[in-house]
């Protein structure tokens, strides 16, 4: 068995773990950058329908949901959103600000793999793929990593393998195993960004409505998201569903306003005053996707001219529309899940250089760690920041 010497060997190559290699590799560090996969950043490759959202420019620490809220501050303060985009420009990457903030490649989202991957060569980062690990072990404060045909050791070990989300790329619980072996907590972990499943009867009515989207807020408790719904063959979905997904709990409701800028009883009590021979279901067409104004007012059983509903009864459908309370029954689960949520708790760790405190020399970054961002480009931030920290200390 060959056994090599680095001064720090990286666990995983995606975002995180690339930034941090090319970081250690910047302060003239000895890395070795090793992947299970042998197509490295496909997570990234795939994101933002193959244009990759790579940061957003509104990052902050509000943006963010950790036990600890506060843990995000100190890496994004050192590495910031801004930073990274003066690195996309410096390879000379057209980019676009879609909406709220959020940052995609104009052409594809394999020019910033393509870019970690120059930058990892000109840092003289050694990258390995395909490579299985077997065991990871701390022996007199060196790290040490044995394949089934090697051995590697170093002063520094940053674990950088992701969360549990898409396992069709390669996703797994390593990371956690890895922080188990070394008696670390770790925080619960679920699928966050991922669409919400339903009951027969709400599922019969996404069914119907399969492909269209409305601007919509949705809300959990206090916490709510104003932008586009999608109904699915599969239940609801789209970036409000997405992002409530990380709040919500199951056996929960959440709320769903289908028309927030419009008050619907408000403007049907006045309509039954000034036309009350129009058709209800003329007037809800007017203010919603027709489609969808059937079935609300077929659920309802509301028809014929608005003078003949009672104000309970317009109540009751202005209700559904405002405030439509439904209780889904899952998610679809890390198959599709953009993100995890939880994992390696964050009181474990040095928000300033990512490091284990007991454990001098040993890192965790990236989504492994229990920091999940909204959605938007903030987890991609995360990668960036904690992995950039964690080269400066490693």
């Amino acid at each position: 068995m060959i056994i090599e010497k680095y001064d720090v060997i990286i666990v995983g190559a995606g975002a995180a773990g690339m930034m941090s290699a090319i970081e250690a590799g910047k302060r003239g560090r000895k890395v070795l950058l090793v992947d299970h996969s042998k197509k490295i950043g496909e997570k990234i490759r795939i994101s933002g329908g193959g244009r990759c959202n790579f940061t957003n420019i509104h990052t902050e620490a509000n943006k963010f949901i950790s036990q600890n809220p506060k843990f995000v501050i100190s890496a994004l303060n050192q590495y910031t959103q801004n930073d990274f985009i003066n690195l996309i420009k410096k390879h000379n990457i057209k980019f676009h600000e879609k909406k709220l903030g959020q940052l995609f490649c104009d052409e594809s989202a394999q020019q910033i793999v393509d870019l970690l991957l120059l930058e990892c060569e000109n840092a003289n980062v050694v990258l390995k793929k395909e490579i299985m690990i077997t065991d990871i072990d701390k022996k007199e404060e060196q790290y040490f990593i044995t394949t089934n045909s090697n051995q590697y050791y170093s002063d520094s070990l940053i674990i950088a393998t992701g969360g549990l989300s898409i396992p069709k790329i390669g996703a797994s619980n390593f990371g956690y195993e890895v922080a188990k072996k070394f008696n670390l907590d770790i925080i619960e972990t679920l699928p966050a960004l991922v669409p919400l499943t339903f009951s027969e009867k709400i599922l019969g009515i996404c069914k119907e409505l399969t492909g269209l989207s409305v601007e919509a807020v949705v809300s959990f408790k206090k916490t709510f998201f104003e932008e586009g719904m999608l109904f699915t063959h599969r239940g609801l979905s789209g970036p409000s569903i997405l992002q409530i997904s990380s709040y919500w709990k199951l056996g929960d409701n959440i709320n769903i306003n289908l028309t927030p800028k419009f008050n619907i009883f408000k403007s049907l009590e006045e309509k039954k005053k000034l036309n009350p021979k129009q058709d209800i279901c003329l007037i809800i067409s007017e203010i919603l996707p027709k489609r969808l104004a059937q079935i609300i007012c077929k659920e309802n059983e509301v028809s014929g001219n608005i003078r003949e509903l009672s104000s309970k009864k317009l109540k009751q459908l202005s209700d559904s529309i405002n405030t439509w309370v439904i209780n889904p029954t899952g998610s679809e689960g890390y198959r599709t899940a953009e993100v995890t949520l939880g994992g390696v708790n964050t009181n474990e760790l040095s928000s300033k250089t990512m490091m284990v405190k007991k454990h001098p020399g040993l890192f965790f970054i990236g989504e492994v760690v229990d920091v999940t961002g909204h959605l938007g480009g903030y987890n991609f931030q995360w990668a960036w920041s904690s992995g950039f920290v964690a080269g400066q200390y490693a």
